[in-house]
C-alpha cells in the first residue's frame, strides 16, 4: 500500500506560479511511475505529467513548457512546478502512483491504483 498526500495548492492570478508537493509513504519501493492528474468541475480527470525514478518525464500538451514534474527519491516526494498559470489550469490536482510498468510513462488514470486526496488550484484572470 502507498499513501499519498498533496499540498501546495492555492489561488493565484493568471501568469503566476505554484509548486505542488506530494508526500509518499508506505511501500513506495515498487512504484514504477508517479504522476499528476487534474480534474476541473464538470470535466473528466486528465493526466498532466508523469515521471519515473530515472527522471524520464512526459507532459500533456496543454502544460508542456509551463509545468515541470520532478521527484526527490530520498524524501519520497513528488513535485509539480507550475509557471505561467492560466485560468484553464483551475482544477483539483491529484498525485498518483502505480506499480504497473507495461505502458511507458502512462498518463491514463486507469493505469494508476494509488491516489491522494487532491489539492485545489484556482487561477483568476
Amino acid at each position: 500500500q502507498v499513501q499519498l498526500v498533496e499540498s501546495g495548492g492555492g489561488a493565484v492570478q493568471s501568469g503566476g506560479s505554484l509548486r505542488l508537493s506530494c508526500a509518499a509513504s508506505g511501500d513506495t519501493d515498487h512504484s514504477a511511475y508517479m504522476a499528476w492528474f487534474r480534474q476541473a468541475p464538470g470535466k473528466e480527470r486528465e493526466g498532466v505529467a508523469v515521471t519515473d525514478s530515472s527522471g524520464n518525464t512526459k507532459y500533456a500538451e496543454s502544460v508542456q513548457g509551463r509545468f515541470t514534474i520532478s521527484q526527490d527519491v530520498a524524501k519520497n516526494t513528488l513535485y509539480l512546478q507550475m509557471n505561467s498559470l492560466k485560468p484553464e489550469d483551475t482544477a483539483m490536482y491529484y498525485c498518483a502512483a502505480t506499480e504497473e510498468s507495461r505502458v511507458w510513462l502512462p498518463l491514463m488514470s486507469i493505469r494508476y491504483n494509488y491516489w491522494g486526496q487532491g489539492t485545489r488550484v484556482t487561477v483568476s484572470s
